[in-house]
């Protein structure tokens, strides 16, 4: 779905799982130093928005989400995942109920999956599903922003700042009082920075939660079944995971980042060195420089120097190895 916000000035399109709103709007660093300032928006109008009525729709969501929602209170903002019977992530939802709706975000294009494996669950349970991505846009505001919220918006907030569930026919207006645009790259470096998983960037079609550092912020420990929860209890109790998510901090000397996919080694080892990882976020971040989400063996020393491609990378830990 294309945003009206492309015709903005400087906007420039993005690619891939984000195309449909701006990558920047002409000045990358800019727009990263106003988002850490607390000013100026994100257009998150691309991702899929699902919204979830019914009475019964916490109790319902609670036995199919790895998060603990029966009581969610209204205006809590919280995430949640769909694993496979195996444990594997599938979807990644970010949630917020109103007190008579669930609203979540996800990722562009995940909603028709999601809501035909929702529909498969409902059985006798009082609640509807409904894809709300045609009619509601999400925009983000940083953590610190001051700007108004709309009469009648729908407000997730979190640490990081406010996502909001916007009718999408009020995107325009909205956009012309909230302050200076942001692009997805903008947002992305941050992300990055603040070390935070994002599903098809962080996962793949084996990655558990713990690999992650999801455990906690999207996945209870102390709640019923829910598909998965086999592995995840014996993860938990019993192992360690594969692989664990790390910072990488690149040389900022290299002209090219090492795009998602860059193969990783031991710096020791040399370019013909054993693969222990791969890089699944690169950024060029406006006070870090260069740098990264990858996921390494777990047992990959956590000082040990790296080498993504042909350039030199130092980690930081993001979960314990």
């Amino acid at each position: 779905m294309k945003s009206p916000l492309l015709t903005l000035p400087g906007a420039v399109p993005a690619e891939g799982v984000d195309e449909g709103v701006a990558a920047h709007y002409g000045d990358l660093f800019r727009e990263q130093r106003a988002l850490a300032d607390g000013t100026g928006f994100v257009d998150l109008s691309h991702r899929g928005v699902v919204a979830v009525t019914g009475e019964d729709r916490l109790a319902w969501l609670h036995l199919l989400l790895t998060q603990h929602v029966s009581d969610l209170p209204a205006g809590r903002a919280t995430e949640a995942l769909i694993l496979s019977a195996n444990g594997h992530i599938e979807h990644a939802l970010y949630l917020v109920d109103d007190g008579g709706t669930v609203w979540a975000h996800v990722e562009p294009g995940t909603q028709e999956a999601l809501i035909a494996y929702l529909e498969s669950m409902k059985f006798f349970y009082k609640v509807e599903v409904a894809d709300r991505t045609a009619d509601t846009a999400v925009v983000h505001l940083p953590a610190g922003s001051i700007a108004e919220v709309p009469d009648g918006a729908v407000v997730r907030e979190t640490p990081h700042g406010r996502d909001l569930f916007l009718p999408r026919a009020e995107l325009e207006a909205y956009a012309a009082q909230a302050g200076p645009p942001a692009g997805i790259l903008a947002y992305e470096a941050l992300r990055v920075e603040q070390h935070r998983p994002r599903l098809g960037f962080e996962t793949d079609h084996r990655t558990i939660p713990h690999e992650l550092g999801w455990i906690g912020s999207a996945v209870h420990l102390q709640k019923g079944c829910y598909r998965g929860q086999e592995t995840v209890a014996r993860v938990q109790n019993l192992g360690k995971p594969p692989r664990r998510l790390v910072f990488l901090h690149l040389d900022g000397s290299e002209v090219h980042l090492p795009v998602a996919g860059t193969e990783l080694r031991l710096a020791d080892d040399g370019p013909d060195g054993r693969k222990i990882g791969f890089i699944t976020t690169s950024a060029r971040h406006h006070e870090l420089g260069p740098v990264a989400l990858a996921l390494v063996k777990r047992n990959v020393a956590v000082d040990a120097p790296l080498v993504a491609g042909d350039t030199a990378a130092a980690q930081e830990v993001v979960v314990e190895p």
